[in-house]
């Protein structure tokens, strides 16, 4: 995954996420709503031409999608503990 700031100014944030798809760029604008994004959505304008653009925008964008990253991790491994004990039984 490559990032490039397209866009920083007061509460908006705009990244290309070169190398990713709609699975990566759907969990992350879902989660972003979840730390608190007024708005969090991506485009990918052409699915062979263009790279997908990723626009949040909070009161810190950056510590939003930090949030958002940190909550995916967090279920992430709960997931894989839940996983471990049910391998387990």
């Amino acid at each position: 995954m490559e990032l490039k700031v397209l866009e920083k100014k007061g509460d908006k944030l705009k990244l290309q996420v070169t190398g990713e798809s709609h699975t990566f760029l759907n969990l992350l604008s879902e989660y972003a709503w979840l730390a608190k994004a007024k708005q969090a959505s991506y485009m990918i304008k052409h699915p062979y031409l263009s790279e997908p653009e990723l626009i949040v925008r909070s009161a810190n964008p950056k510590k939003t999608l930090h949030d958002a990253n940190q909550i995916i991790m967090d279920r992430a491994q709960e997931f894989q503990r839940g996983f471990k004990r049910a391998l387990r039984k």
